[in-house]
């Protein structure tokens, strides 16, 4: 359900689209309003599946997604929207126990909030995340570790040939690390090189990517082929063996 207002140009479509999904109306509209003040053109959602339709139909750039909702849960939900859309997507949560944060992110979560939060911190997330830097290298030539091979131009990544799925921050740390393999990259450097220097929150946030990337490449974590730890520093590419 897209937020009321007059018929847009062409000029005001491009413009980046964000969906909110809350079952806590006055909240979706508070945020909405947040949003709209930005420029963002701000559709709503009320529970998980309604989630997933309107991800589906308004294509959004970002967005904002409850983890208690009706009807499928946040977690379902960033679960189903992750297999057509690679938006933004902070997750928000009234519980701060880690554990829930780590479950929301490994769903493919880009960054989480905790109930209850200032909007205009909301806000300063998605901006950050949006301005980040896609990382880039002046070699062309798709890199090979083992049977991994990762084509940095095209944004495509195989495993023995095979496709692998990745979110466009899970690919962006993978390019990174490979893009200069024999680099220890602490956390704190792999936050300015993939969300960029105006990115703020804790580097917890890194290791549970690099988790969930470990997963998808089938990256044993106590024997990693692909990004190893280096202990006392942060991650580097490994040689695929």
């Amino acid at each position: 359900m897209s937020a009321s207002g007059p018929a847009q140009s062409t000029d005001e479509r491009a413009q980046l689209r964000a969906l909110v999904v809350d079952d806590e109306r006055p909240l979706v509209g508070i945020i909405a309003s947040y949003l709209e003040r930005e420029g963002f053109e701000v559709a709503a959602a009320y529970d998980g599946n309604a989630a997933v339709e309107a991800a589906r139909a308004e294509r959004p750039d970002v967005i904002v997604l409850d983890l208690m909702l009706p009807g499928i849960d946040g977690i379902e939900a960033c679960r189903q929207i992750r297999g057509f859309s690679d938006a933004y997507i902070i997750m928000l949560t009234a519980k701060a126990e880690e554990l829930d944060k780590i479950v929301g992110l490994s769903t493919g979560a880009d960054d989480y909030l905790t109930k209850p939060f200032s909007p205009g911190e909301l806000v300063a997330r998605i901006r950050a995340m949006l301005r980040r830097p896609r990382t880039s290298t002046s070699d062309n030539t798709p890199r090979r570790f083992g049977s991994l091979e990762i084509d940095s131009l095209a944004r495509e990544v195989t495993l023995a040939t095979e496709p692998v799925a990745l979110t466009r921050l899970e690919f962006d740390l993978l390019d990174t690390l490979s893009a200069e393999p024999r680099v220890a990259f602490s956390r704190r450097q792999l936050l300015e090189h993939v969300w960029g220097p105006t990115w703020f929150g804790d580097d917890h946030v890194v290791d549970v990517h690099i988790a969930n990337l470990r997963r998808k490449l089938g990256d044993d974590p106590n024997a990693p082929r692909y990004v190893r730890t280096v202990r006392g520093v942060g991650y580097r590419m490994g040689d695929g063996t």
